[in-house]
C-alpha cells in the first residue's frame, strides 16, 4: 500500500478540480484526468490519494516513466510489487507462480509464462484487498504504460468489485489515449485547466518568487504550473547572477528546467508540424495564409495537429496564437542559425507589412550592410509614427548591429534612439541593452545622459535600485542646464514614488524648472511646474492650482517623460479629486487616442486607470471594470510594473465584481509595490484591501490595514484628504471594531482640513462615518438625521455608490434602535442604487442584510442592543468559543474580548456564558 502525500504548494488553483475528481470517483468509481505535461495532474492525484489514505483506504499507486513503455509488463510488475504479501496468500499455486515470475523477472522473455493465471491473479489480488478496505488504484502517467500491462489492467478492472475505485491521469497531447479504454466507457473525463494569472501569482509567492513577475510568467507559461515555476526560478537566478533584483520587464530566460519543460510540450507535435510552428514563432502576427505563402502548403493540417497537442489556437480568421509564450521562444532557440535565417527569408517574401518585411530581411543575415541598416532605421521611424515604440526599439538595435564599423556616428545615433524608444515603451531589457552599447562607445555626455534616462524611464515604479544610474546621469549632465533639468525631473519622480517624500520631490521639481528656464526648454519647464502642482496638491498647498495653470499656459507637445507627466493629465487628475467627473471623463477620452499614438504603454495605462476611477465614482461599474481589464492586459503585455494595475483591478472588483477577487488583487498589489519600493501604490493597494475588509465585516482586519495607510500617508506628509479617501473608511472600521471614541477623534482632526480645502465629497463621506459614531455613542436620532441628509448630498454630488453605502449605514442604525420598517426601506433603497450602478458585490451585501433583518422575538432583537463588534463576539461565545479563540477570530487581544464580554453581560442582563447562549436562543 502506498500512502501518497499531497503538496499544498503545487495544488494552487486546483481545489475545485480535486473536488470534481472526488465526486466523479464517488459517483462512477472511475475518473480520467487529462492535461499537458506540467499541468499539475500528478499533484492532483497525489492530493486525492492522500485524502483516501487518511480515510484508511488501501492506495495502490503506479507512475511509469517514459522508458517503461518499451518493457513488456514492466508497469504490471511495479504495481504488484507494491501489494502487501498478505494479499497474495489466498492465490492458487499457478497464480502465485505467475506473479512471482513477473515480480522477479519482469524483463525476461515472456514465452512459457501462464498469462491466464497472471490475469486471474491480478483480479483476485484486487478483490482480496477490497474485501478488507476500499481500494483506490491510481495510475499516473498512463501514457507510458507498456501495451502488455495496459491489456492486463484493462482485463482486471472489468472484473473488480465496486469497492475498487480507479483514478487514471494521462497526458493526451499526442499518440493514442489509453485512459479511456483502460477505465471503460462512460468514465468521466476531467481536464486540468491552466492556472489563471491570479493563481500563478499565488504559486510564485509560495515559492518565494517576486509577485510582480506573475503577469509576464503567466503569459509565457500559458498557466502551466511546472513551466511557470521553472521560468520564475530561471528569471530569479539570472537576476541574481547580475547581482540585481529581477525586473518585471526582464526577458524571460529559457534555460535549464524551463527549456526542458517547453521542449517536452513541443515534442508532442509531429516533426512536420514543428517546422510550421517554427515559422509561426518567427512571425510577428502568424496566420495560416502567411504560413502557406511562406512555403508551408499544409499549414492548416499541421496546425490542427499542434492545436490537438494544446500548443496553439487557430482563430476563425486563421490567426495563430501559441498557448504559452515560452513555446515560440523554445522553437527559435532550438533551431539552428541556418534554419532561422531560412525562415526569416521566407517570411520576408510573404508578409504584407513593409516594416515586418524589413525586419525579417534583417534577421535573415548577420553581416553589416549600410543599405539594410538605413532601411531598418526608416522602418523604426515608421513604427515611432505608428506608436509602436517597442518594435521601434527592437529595429533600432537591429539597425545598429547591421551598421558597418566605418560609420560609428550612425551606429551611436541608432543606439541612442533605440534606448529612448525602449524607455517610452517601458521595455527595460531593451533600454539596458542599448544603453550598455552606448556606454561602450565613444559617446558624448549628452548621448550618455539620454541613454541613462531611457533606463530610468523604462523602470516604471522600480526606481529604488537605480541610484547609481541617477548619479552617473547627473555627472554627465554637468554644465548643460537642459540635461540637468531632465535628470532633476526624474529625481522628482523617484523622491515621490520610491522615497515617499513629496517635499523633496517638489524641491527637485523647482530646481528642474529653474534649470529648464536657463536652458530655454519650455516643455521641461512646464513639466517641472506640473510636478510642483502635483506635490502641492498632496501637501495641501493653496497655490497648487495656480502653479498648474501656469504649466498649462506653456507649450506642451509630446514630451520625453510622457503624457502622464504633462499638465493636461494632471488637470484631469485634479478634476477627479474634485469630483468634477464629467469633465475628467471628457478630457480622458480626448487623451486616450493621443497617448496611443505616442506609443507609451505607461501613458495608455495611466489614462485607462483614471478612466476606471472616474467611472467607478460615477456609478458605471461595468464600464470601469472593462477599463481595468484593458489596463491589466496592457500591463502584462508591455511588461509594466503590475502594482498599479492590480490596484485598479482591486478597486473595480470591490465596486463591480467580487469582494474576494478584490482582496486577491489588492494583496498582490501590496506585495508588488513592496518589492518595488513603490510607496504611492502601496498606500493605494492597502486602501483597496481595507475597503474590502470593511465591506465584508472584518472590522478588526480593516482597522489594522487602514492604519497602515494612515502611517504611510503621514510619512509621506499627505495633507489633502481627497487624493486617497481612507479617513472615512478607517473611522467606520473603528466604530465597527467598538472604538467609536478613536473614530470621533480621527474625524475631528480631518474634517476641518477637508472643509478648509473645499473637499465637499470628502466631508460627506466623513459625515457618514460621523453618523455611525453618533449611533455608537447612543445618539441614534441625530445619527439618522445626519445619514439621511448625507445620502441626499451624495445625490446632488452624483456619487451613487457613496449614496448606497450611506443608506446601508442608515439601515444599520435603524436596525440597532429596533426600527425594522425604516431599516428595511433603507436596505431596499440601497439595493436599488447599487443595482443601477452595477455594484454587484454591494447588491449582494444589501441582500444579506435584508435576509438577516431582525424578526419579532428573534435572536437579532437581543443583538440589536449591542454594537456590531459586541454582536459578533456574543455569537462566537454563544457557539462555545473560548476567549482566546474569539480573540484570534476577531483579531483583537484577549483583554479586549474580556472587556467587551463584560459590556455584553451588562446590556443583556446575564451573568455567564451559558445564560448568554440561552438568552440569544430564547429572545
Amino acid at each position: 500500500m502506498v500512502a501518497a502525500t499531497g503538496n499544498a504548494d503545487t495544488t494552487v488553483g486546483h481545489g475545485e478540480l480535486i473536488k470534481a475528481v472526488e465526486r466523479a470517483l464517488n459517483a462512477h468509481g472511475r475518473a480520467l484526468l487529462t492535461g499537458p505535461a506540467g499541468a499539475g495532474k500528478t499533484e492532483v492525484v497525489g492530493a486525492v490519494a492522500a485524502a483516501a489514505a487518511t480515510r484508511h483506504e488501501t492506495v495502490l499507486r503506479l507512475a511509469p516513466e517514459a522508458a517503461d513503455q518499451w518493457i513488456p509488463e514492466a508497469s504490471a510488475a511495479a504495481l504488484l510489487a507494491s501489494v502487501p504479501c498478505a494479499a497474495l496468500e489466498r492465490l492458487s499455486g499457478p497464480q502465485r507462480t505467475a506473479i512471482a515470475l513477473l515480480r522477479r523477472e519482469a524483463d525476461a522473455p515472456r514465452a512459457g509464462r501462464d498469462h491466464v493465471a497472471l490475469r486471474l491473479a491480478v483480479v483476485e489480488v484486487l478483490r482480496t484487498l477490497a474485501a478488507r478496505t476500499p481500494v483506490l488504484l491510481v495510475l499516473d502517467n498512463a501514457q507510458w504504460l507498456d501495451a502488455e500491462s495496459t491489456d492486463l489492467l484493462r482485463f482486471a478492472l472489468r472484473l473488480t468489485p465496486p469497492r475498487v475505485r480507479v483514478l487514471v491521469a494521462e497526458c493526451v497531447q499526442g499518440g493514442a489515449p489509453v485512459g479511456g479504454p483502460l477505465c471503460g466507457p462512460g468514465t468521466p473525463g476531467i481536464r486540468v485547466p491552466p492556472l489563471g494569472a491570479d493563481e500563478v501569482a499565488e504559486l510564485l509567492a509560495r515559492h518565494g518568487l517576486p509577485a510582480r513577475l506573475a503577469g509576464r510568467i503567466h503569459q509565457a507559461s500559458g498557466g502551466n504550473p511546472r513551466l511557470a515555476l521553472a521560468l520564475g526560478h530561471s528569471l530569479a537566478e539570472a537576476a541574481e547572477a547580475r547581482d540585481v533584483s529581477a525586473h518585471h520587464a526582464d526577458p524571460l530566460p529559457l534555460s535549464g528546467q524551463a527549456r526542458e519543460v517547453a521542449r517536452r510540450l513541443l515534442a508532442e507535435a509531429p516533426a512536420r508540424a514543428r517546422r510550421t510552428l517554427l515559422l509561426a514563432a518567427l512571425a510577428a502576427r502568424p496566420t495560416t495564409a502567411l504560413l502557406r505563402r511562406a512555403g508551408r502548403p499544409d499549414a492548416e493540417a499541421e496546425l490542427a495537429e499542434a492545436e490537438r497537442a494544446a500548443l496553439v489556437t487557430v482563430g476563425e480568421d486563421g490567426a495563430v496564437a501559441f498557448t504559452a509564450g515560452a513555446l515560440p521562444m523554445a522553437l527559435a532557440a532550438d533551431a539552428g542559425w541556418p534554419e532561422r535565417a531560412a525562415g526569416h527569408a521566407a517570411l520576408a517574401a510573404a508578409v504584407d507589412d513593409p516594416v515586418q518585411a524589413v525586419r525579417h530581411r534583417a534577421l535573415a543575415v548577420d553581416t553589416p550592410d549600410e543599405w539594410l541598416a538605413a532601411e531598418i532605421t526608416e522602418a523604426a521611424a515608421a513604427c515611432r509614427r505608428r506608436g509602436q515604440r517597442a518594435l521601434a526599439a527592437e529595429l533600432g538595435l537591429l539597425a545598429a548591429e547591421r551598421t558597418p564599423t566605418n560609420r560609428p556616428g550612425d551606429e551611436l545615433a541608432r543606439l541612442v534612439a533605440a534606448a529612448e524608444d525602449a524607455g517610452w515603451a517601458g521595455r527595460a531589457d531593451l533600454a539596458r541593452r542599448a544603453t550598455r552599447a552606448v556606454l561602450a562607445r565613444d559617446a558624448s555626455p549628452a548621448d550618455r545622459v539620454r541613454a541613462r534616462l531611457a533606463v530610468i524611464d523604462a523602470a516604471g515604479q522600480a526606481l529604488a535600485a537605480l541610484d547609481e544610474t541617477f548619479a552617473y546621469a547627473m555627472d554627465d549632465a554637468a554644465g548643460d542646464p537642459a540635461l540637468q533639468a531632465a535628470v532633476q525631473l526624474r529625481f522628482a519622480t523617484k523622491y515621490n514614488l520610491s522615497d515617499g517624500d513629496p517635499v523633496r520631490s517638489r524641491d527637485a521639481a523647482a530646481e528642474a524648472g529653474r534649470l529648464a528656464a536657463r536652458g530655454g526648454d519650455q516643455v521641461a519647464e512646464a513639466m517641472a511646474l506640473t510636478v510642483r502642482a502635483r506635490m502641492g496638491r498632496i501637501l495641501g498647498d493653496l497655490d497648487a492650482e495656480d502653479i498648474l495653470a501656469e504649466a498649462l499656459a506653456l507649450p506642451a507637445p509630446e514630451v520625453p517623460l510622457g503624457m502622464r507627466n504633462a499638465p493636461q493629465y494632471l488637470a484631469v487628475r485634479h478634476a477627479l479629486f474634485d469630483d468634477r467627473l464629467d469633465d475628467a471623463r471628457r478630457q480622458l477620452l480626448v487623451l486616450l487616442p493621443a497617448v496611443r499614438r505616442t506609443g507609451s504603454a505607461e501613458d495608455v495605462f495611466e489614462v485607462l486607470r483614471s478612466l476606471t476611477e472616474v467611472e467607478l465614482r460615477r456609478g458605471r461599474c461595468a464600464v470601469a471594470s472593462a477599463h481595468a481589464r484593458r489596463a491589466l492586459e496592457l500591463t502584462i503585455e508591455a511588461g509594466l510594473s503590475p502594482g498599479p494595475a492590480w490596484y485598479a483591478s482591486a478597486m473595480a472588483e470591490a465596486m463591480g465584481g467580487s469582494f474576494a477577487r478584490a482582496a486577491g488583487y489588492a494583496r498582490r498589489g501590496i506585495q508588488a509595490s513592496e518589492e518595488e519600493h513603490d510607496q504611492v501604490f502601496l498606500s493605494r493597494s492597502l486602501y483597496a484591501l481595507g475597503l474590502t475588509e470593511l465591506a465584508t465585516g472584518e472590522a478588526a482586519k480593516a482597522v489594522a490595514t487602514l492604519r497602515r495607510v494612515a502611517e504611510l500617508e503621514e510619512a509621506q506628509q499627505v495633507v489633502d484628504p481627497s487624493i486617497l479617501r481612507w479617513h472615512g473608511e478607517l473611522a467606520e472600521a473603528l466604530v465597527a471594531a467598538d472604538a467609536p471614541d478613536e473614530a470621533a477623534e480621527l474625524l475631528g482632526a480631518v474634517r476641518p482640513v477637508a472643509l478648509g480645502l473645499g473637499r465637499t465629497a470628502v466631508v460627506a463621506a466623513l459625515d457618514r462615518a460621523r453618523g455611525l459614531c453618533l449611533s455608537a455613542h447612543g445618539d441614534a436620532e441625530a445619527a439618522v438625521h445626519l445619514l439621511q441628509a448625507t445620502a441626499d448630498r451624495f445625490v446632488a454630488l452624483q456619487l451613487p455608490v457613496e449614496r448606497g453605502r450611506t443608506l446601508l449605514a442608515l439601515a444599520r442604525v435603524e436596525r440597532r434602535r429596533r426600527r425594522r420598517a425604516p431599516a428595511r426601506a433603507a436596505l431596499r433603497a440601497a439595493a436599488e442604487v447599487f443595482a443601477a450602478a452595477g455594484a454587484n458585490p454591494w447588491v449582494e451585501l444589501a441582500a444579506e442584510h435584508r435576509e438577516a433583518a431582525p424578526a419579532e422575538g428573534g435572536t437579532a432583537v437581543a443583538l440589536a442592543a449591542l454594537t456590531e463588534a459586541e454582536a459578533r463576539l456574543a455569537l462566537l461565545v454563544a457557539e462555545g468559543a473560548s476567549n482566546q479563540e474569539a480573540a484570534a477570530k476577531l483579531f483583537v487581544s484577549v483583554k479586549t474580548v474580556e472587556a467587551r464580554l463584560t459590556r455584553i453581560y451588562q446590556k443583556l442582563d446575564v451573568r455567564s456564558r451559558a445564560q448568554l447562549a440561552t438568552t440569544l436562543r430564547t429572545r
